[in-house]
């Protein structure tokens, strides 16, 4: 797309002589003889990048400057001054009413093409920049109106503003990531780095490298000097995530840091000032691991200054639908077509079962509805939820032998030592049903899929994904 940039110089020739140079390389150009005339034509055309002289009649550049700066729609707009009687006091106050660059005549060809393309360039990343900030903030934008997630969001308003540290509890999948994600962006260090670490996925001897950096040579691999994560996040935000898996090592020197506002690097006696807000969050019950001698009392008492917990998604059962409808238009565009309609029986479903794995969960049974179902997803594609004996019994079933459940005529067996995860069991549960229906229907797709509640197409992909073919 063709830039257009409007020049507003009172000296015809000035004018004639920038068209001449910006049409070359295919800028559109747009002209005013006037401040006035500028400002209206802003407001009446579409316009990239502003050239104004200091001098004009009437109105001059530095007031024109500093209508287009207060103006919302017009705020952004890069400008650039030019002037040829301009003092260098003027050229200082352009500049810091935010001008992008000072040109002084006679101007230079290649001085100004070059100063056009870097604002242009420059205006682009800001809103490149500014456009992925939205992505994220609704990436991780919070879903909910229970009471307890009202009560969640004052919390966070409330703490978001201060200096506080926050210790955020609750189960796996409850979203505490979000809500240190939230403090973060309503606090006063929202421009600065918000880093995370996860604090059980780094090997003890590696976690000290992580946090707080290493100089070459300080231990074998060390190739080269690294910035950890204190440094990495100075100005901004530390999130801590499952804090409770930290060593107790580990635990000693972050207390110091916390405690002294420095760090040290493995590997160097320097001490280095850094300024962080440190926000953690944990699954565990801290309290009894500090009565186990599991987890420093100390740092626990610096850590849990504000203590907010992230509500189960039991707790909050209502929000369920909106939840489910967010993720489907989620994972609909992802995958690249366009967005499913969902039976209102879909949601019922999603409603009445249990929900051990919490957002997480509901959100990986959404990404798989979407991925399995054919042009709308309906209730038989809601898949069984595999929680052993109660879900068998209320399909009419008895617990099966081994810990396994049978159902409608198929057996989910499980070894004295076999483990699986809830997904694995669903997955094996599901394929199993689908198995014995197609084995009752004499693997009739379209008898099976009536019985099973589906289409043939949806039946079709549901083989596929789970590898079933047909018997001899």
């Amino acid at each position: 797309m063709t830039a257009r940039i409007l020049v507003v110089d009172d000296e015809k020739n000035i004018r004639r002589t920038l068209r001449m140079v910006l049409e070359g390389p295919g800028y559109e150009v747009l002209e005013a003889a006037t401040g006035e005339e500028g400002l209206q034509q802003l407001d009446q055309e579409e316009v990239d990048l502003l050239i104004l002289d200091v001098r004009l009649p009437g109105m001059g550049g530095i007031e024109a400057l500093q209508k287009i700066r207060a103006h919302a729609v017009h705020g952004p707009l890069p400008v650039i001054m030019i002037s040829g009687h301009a003092s260098l006091a003027e050229a200082v106050n352009s500049v810091r009413l935010g001008a992008t660059d000072f040109l002084e005549k006679p101007l230079d060809r290649d001085r100004v093409l070059v100063s056009v393309d870097n604002a242009l360039e420059r205006d682009s990343l800001k809103r490149e920049v500014s456009r992925l900030r939205e992505e994220a903030a609704d990436r991780y934008q919070m879903i909910g109106e229970a009471p307890v997630m009202k009560d969640l969001y004052s919390q966070i308003e409330k703490v978001a503003p201060t200096k506080g540290r926050v210790l955020i509890t609750g189960e796996s999948g409850t979203g505490k990531e979000l809500i240190a994600r939230a403090v973060h962006r309503l606090s006063d260090r929202s421009d600065a780095p918000f880093v995370m670490l996860n604090c059980a996925a780094i090997p003890a001897e590696l976690i000290e490298s992580e946090l707080f950096g290493h100089e070459r040579g300080a231990f074998t691999g060390a190739s080269s000097r690294k910035k950890g994560m204190f440094e990495q996040a100075h100005t901004g935000t530390l999130f801590l995530d499952e804090i409770g898996d930290m060593s107790l090592g580990a635990q000693a020197k972050v207390l110091r840091a916390l405690q002294s506002g420095e760090i040290t690097r493995v590997g160097s006696e320097r001490p280095i000032a850094v300024d962080v807000r440190v926000l953690a969050a944990t699954n565990k019950d801290l309290e009894s691991d500090v009565a186990e001698g599991k987890f420093r009392d100390d740092l626990y008492f610096r850590l849990n200054v504000v203590p907010i917990r992230s509500p189960s998604l039991a707790e909050r059962v209502e929000d369920i639908p909106r939840l489910a409808q967010s993720f489907l238009t989620h994972f609909c565009r992802e995958y690249g077509g366009r967005e499913k309609p969902a039976d209102s029986e879909v949601f019922d479903l999603l409603r009445a079962r249990p929900w051990p794995g919490n957002v997480r969960e509901l959100k990986n049974v959404v990404e798989r509805m979407v991925i399995l179902s054919g042009e709308r997803i309906t209730a038989g594609d809601v898949p069984a939820d595999g929680l052993g004996a109660a879900s068998a019994a209320a399909a009419g079933g008895e617990p099966g032998p081994g810990g396994g459940a049978v159902a409608g005529g198929f057996n989910v067996s499980l070894s004295d030592h076999e483990q699986l995860t809830l997904r694995e069991f669903r997955d094996r549960a599901e394929s199993e049903y689908i198995v014995s229906t197609l084995r009752r229907c004499e693997w009739n797709i379209s008898r099976a899929a009536g019985e099973l509640g589906i289409e043939r197409t949806n039946l079709h992909k549901k083989m596929r994904a789970f590898g079933i073919k047909r018997e001899a």
